[in-house]
């Protein structure tokens, strides 16, 4: 087993009661053996890159992924107690919810489906995937040391394709009820925090609304500006006969309210306007009641957005919770958008499509424990000197004023390289003096195709 540094251990140890002794030196291997391995994130690659190419039983390793009994749920609940002990200790816990496509092709992957591509699509161009789609909670928290926002994923689950339920006689779960069992389950793990769960247009449905306003959770999403808006209900007078009234007069609808120009605006200064720094916003907001026949009603505070330069359309926003400040709705959503950094820093530095199980606990297992190693990573950083943290990775036609988790991967992966050459150097320190000869898992790093 790799040496971990002595500032590491409290964290990787952490997740040693969800496996048995034996089970858990090969887990330990493949979490060490994911943060250094470089490209393709296979158990072949971790097995190379830890110096067990020549392991007969190297099928021990696969099995953690493809077989071991151990619970990815309580794996999670311990990640998101990390994170929030090391960055959202005080205040609400803002999270973040939001799918992702996998890229993946293969008949034995089962769950596979054809969705529209959010990474090459644009609104004039339509471009279809065949992969895995996954519905991803995340922690929205300041990281001190890189002076930012990031996305910090904990919780992850496969949402299988319609087609691939139906094939073997299940019931489709669609995405919105997914990410709100997953919503539901942090809040049975934060029973005494406040929750504000911040999502795009595709959480503005009124179900899900309702269920995270009767599950004491503020939810944060945008809103359609022709949505149907009413004023509440009014009183019910005494002795008034059938059912009761559920909603009030029609309000105008957003793009009225945009277009008049009695429309009150107050200008705000917003901090961290999508990495731009402070940005000048004209903000309108109030309250009403969203209905839709048939649905649960919602009563919402809608915030109406625009910019005094017309860089950006208008758009509106809504909030659950009728009390909060339209700015502080404003800032919660702009952290929304370190969520698709995330996405694309695990793609390019995590292994995220590269791996090829096809077993389906394999599949099912192994994305969710890549995404996760975004946060873990994070953590393990947090635990460097302050030098070897926020040390950069930049060059004459690249200034970079902070880091990023480029540069905490690189912190991480230089710590466990180090224990371990300080390990060899203790070995061999009564011995003459020899040749040096390059260690397999360093040739493997530097040497190989990527």
């Amino acid at each position: 087993m790799l040496p971990l540094p002595a500032r590491f251990a409290g964290i990787i140890l952490a997740f040693a009661p969800l496996f048995v002794h034996r089970s858990w030196r090969h887990a330990q291997l493949l979490l060490i053996g994911a943060i250094l391995t470089p490209g393709r994130r296979t158990v072949a690659s971790v097995l190379r890159i830890t110096g067990r190419a020549q392991e007969r039983r190297f099928v021990n390793v696969h099995r953690i992924l493809n077989r071991t009994a151990w619970c990815p749920r309580s794996g999670s609940r311990i990640l998101l107690g990390m994170l929030i002990s090391a960055f959202a200790s005080r205040g609400p816990v803002i999270l973040a919810l939001d799918d992702t496509i996998e890229r993946r092709r293969g008949k034995r992957i089962a769950a596979k489906g054809i969705y529209r591509d959010p990474v090459r699509s644009s609104d004039s161009h339509f471009v279809k995937a065949s992969g895995l789609r996954w519905m991803s909670l995340m922690l929205l928290a300041p990281v001190p040391w890189a002076g930012r926002i990031w996305a910090l994923p904990f919780l992850t689950a496969l949402v299988p394709s319609e087609r691939a339920c139906r094939e073997r006689g299940r019931r489709h779960k669609p995405l919105l009820e997914v990410g709100r069992q997953l919503t539901l389950q942090a809040r049975r793990w934060l029973r005494a925090r406040d929750l504000v769960l911040v999502g795009d247009s595709g959480l503005s449905a009124l179900l899900f609304l309702d269920a995270m306003r009767r599950g004491g959770i503020t939810a944060i999403t945008r809103l359609r500006l022709d949505a149907a808006l009413y004023e509440p209900a009014p009183p019910r007078p005494p002795g008034t006969i059938g059912r009761p009234r559920t909603k009030g007069a029609r309000l105008p609808s957003l793009s009225d309210v945009l277009a008049d120009a009695s429309t009150g605006w107050q200008a705000t200064v917003v901090p961290g306007w999508y990495g731009a720094g402070e940005h000048t916003l004209e903000i309108a907001s109030a309250t009403a009641v969203w209905r839709h026949g048939g649905l649960p009603i919602v009563p919402i505070r809608w915030v109406l957005v625009r910019d005094p330069e017309n860089r950006f359309a208008p758009q509106a926003l809504l909030c659950t919770d009728l009390d909060r400040e339209p700015v502080q709705i404003v800032s919660w959503f702009m952290r929304r958008w370190s969520v698709e950094v995330t996405f694309q820093e695990a793609r390019a530095h995590l292994g995220v499509e590269t791996q090829r199980q096809w077993s389906d606990k394999a599949i099912a297992r192994t994305t969710p424990c890549l995404l996760a190693l975004f946060s873990i990573v994070t953590l393990l950083a947090s635990r460097l000197p302050t030098r070897e943290r926020t040390r950069v990775t930049a060059a004459t036609w690249y200034a970079k004023p902070k880091p990023t988790f480029v540069d905490a991967l690189a912190a991480v992966r230089y710590a466990l390289w180090r224990e371990q050459a300080s390990v060899l150097s203790c070995r061999q320190r009564h011995r003459p003096k020899r040749r040096f000869v390059l260690p397999r898992p360093w040739a493997y790093a530097l040497c190989q195709a990527a």
